[in-house]
């Protein structure tokens, strides 16, 4: 077979919580004393804990709090996983759950559907993005998180489940009674051919079958055309499988490379994975795009395609996840994910960028010092650095959003209007066509003419701080008149703010208006035409002294904007639960 067969233990690189348990180390007798020494005091202060309280305990929920402290002092990698959320979690690695197949998010006191994936029970039986969750099977949902919804809506493949919802533009409630199936995501939402025959494939995960679906698609772009380039999009890519990770390597790397590899302190934890078979394609030039987001199994892709020297990797440092984690089993249907090794990729670095092995004096874990970061060479003798995530060797501008973008689209008017619209315009033109026009804009105008959408901008805080500070110190009254002036002034300004970033908020609005009719490959679609990665990407495909030049080290890339992108500690910024 192409791909790598899947080690006995599942390996995992997710930038999401894991578990940890305790296990004994035959190898020190010291550490074996302790560890019997205090499960001893630990069972014995749970005994008199439960006879001696003034009120009756739960011991499970002071069990599984006692396991969160003890893993939280680790690393965010290890957790506990009780039973009742072990579902969840083969979610991470199969990217399959049984359910009705929709987002959902919270809007006031009711739950929303966001998305109904294509072709899933949800959209095969009307459900629409906008539709207000009232009932689940005659029970009121009023109140309810979305993580209480989400917990009904899933379940076993075939059985039934009512939803009572109410629509926009609908004066009564509509019931409906969907069948649950097994909902598979996607890997990959899109690919298609872009400008100048470059392929573009965007690639969301790395749960099973990862490799095989990017076969799949790759082969297909070959068909349609001779290919000049790729463009493998892995902006967001919180990671997964590793083997996954190396089987798509091994698409454009010939066989005997090696890729990456784990060291732990258990001498089975140690491995060297390679390329185990001829490349499809070993010369195709390959751009990467990265960011902050694109962490764990799309931090060895990318890195191992860098230090190989087969891909010119663009867009912002990612993430810095060097930590492999694998699934162990415990008593009672019980799991844990556990890290038991580093990963090291073909240059020989690795790329974790907070040593949870040591806190600061305040408690927080800490970023590996520059003092401590090495140099490492590319198969072409380029530099590249550990313990940093992977740098790009092209750094694009970051893109930050207005407020009044942001707020818009925080406090769902955006997503309401596209309800809307949905309704009253029964088509749209194709997705990579569809445009907001000055008509549509106008009326979104109109629409949020007496919504609340209120915000603050940072020089309004500033200033409220510096008002503050004032006071305190008796400056104010002698310069009052300046403070409401100044205040005066920036609320003047804001009321402007709808125009000076409307090209934000169309395009916010055209991908939300696009989701309703096409669905996430839409989106996907939408989004890539005004897409300043890309367009990058694109011109050094097409500027072949370049990009070699890239790959031989003699490129000098212009100075970025500041890249703060890899502080985040955690990938998952959206609201939304799948179902």
């Amino acid at each position: 077979m192409m791909f790598l067969k899947k080690s006995l233990s599942i390996i995992l690189l997710v930038v999401l919580p894991v578990c940890f348990s305790f296990g004994q180390d035959t190898s020190n007798n010291n550490n074996s004393f302790e560890l019997v020494k205090n499960l001893d005091i630990y069972a014995t202060l749970f005994k008199e804990l439960n006879t001696n309280y003034v009120d009756e305990i739960n011991p499970g929920e002071l069990t599984k709090t006692a396991i969160d402290a003890m893993l939280e002092s680790l690393d965010p990698y290890t957790n506990y996983i009780p039973e009742s959320e072990v579902e969840d979690y083969k979610f991470i690695t199969t990217g399959e759950y049984g359910g009705i197949g929709a987002l959902i998010h919270q809007q006031g006191e009711y739950v929303v559907i966001s998305e109904p994936y294509e072709g899933s029970p949800a959209q095969k039986s009307g459900l629409m993005a906008g539709d207000k969750v009232l009932e689940i099977n005659g029970q009121s949902a009023k109140g309810k998180t979305y993580s209480d919804v989400s917990a009904i809506l899933k379940g076993q493949a075939g059985t039934p489940i009512t939803i009572k919802i109410l629509r926009d533009g609908e004066e009564n409630p509509i019931e409906k009674t969907i069948t649950r199936e097994v909902i598979h995501i996607d890997n990959i939402p899109y690919s298609g051919i872009l400008d100048d025959n470059i392929g573009y494939i965007r690639l969301t995960s790395f749960t099973q079958n990862a490799a095989s679906e990017f076969r799949k698609a790759f082969l297909k772009l070959k068909e349609q055309t001779t290919l000049k380039g790729l463009i493998i999009d892995i902006r967001g890519n919180g990671g997964g499988l590793l083997t996954e990770a190396v089987d798509i390597t091994n698409l454009f790397v010939d066989k005997g490379q090696d890729v990456v590899t784990t060291k732990g302190k258990l001498a089975d934890k140690n491995h060297t994975y390679k390329t185990t078979v001829q490349a499809v394609d070993p010369s195709l030039p390959i751009v990467v795009l990265v960011d902050g987001q694109s962490a764990s199994a799309s931090e060895i892709l990318s890195g191992a395609l860098q230090d190989l020297d087969r891909a010119v990797i663009i867009g912002h440092r990612t993430f810095g996840k060097g930590l492999v984690q694998n699934v162990l089993p415990l008593s009672f249907n019980a799991q844990m994910k556990v890290t038991v090794a580093k990963y090291y990729i073909p240059s020989g670095r690795c790329i974790q960028a907070i040593d949870y092995s040591h806190k600061d004096k305040q408690g927080n874990f800490e970023k590996i010092p520059d003092s401590l970061i090495t140099a490492f060479k590319t198969h072409n003798g380029r530099t590249v650095y550990e313990g940093r995530g992977i740098a790009p060797d092209v750094t694009t501008p970051i893109v930050h959003f207005s407020n009044i973008a942001m707020a818009l689209y925080s406090k769902y008017l955006i997503f309401d209007f596209a309800t809307i619209f949905r309704r009253t315009h029964p088509s749209i033109l194709p997705a990579d066509k569809f445009e907001i026009t000055d008509s549509i804009f106008d009326s979104f105008k109109k629409y949020i003419s007496d919504k609340n959408y209120d915000y603050k901008t940072l020089s309004e805080v500033t200033l409220e701080t510096l008002k503050k500070n004032a006071e305190k110190e008796k400056y104010y009254d002698s310069m009052k008149p300046e403070f409401e002036a100044l205040q005066a002034k920036m609320s003047e300004d804001k009321k402007s703010d709808l125009i000076k970033h409307q090209d934000q908020i169309r395009e916010l609005l055209k991908q939300e208006i696009v989701t309703r009719y096409y669905y996430q490959k839409g989106k996907v679609a939408s989004s890539m035409k005004n897409d300043p990665d890309i367009a990058v990407a694109i011109k050094t495909l097409n500027d072949t002294a370049t990009f070699s030049s890239i790959l031989k080290g003699t490129f000098v890339s212009p100075k970025p904007e500041s890249d703060d992108s890899s502080d985040e500690e955690d990938t998952d910024t959206g609201s939304d639960e799948t179902n």
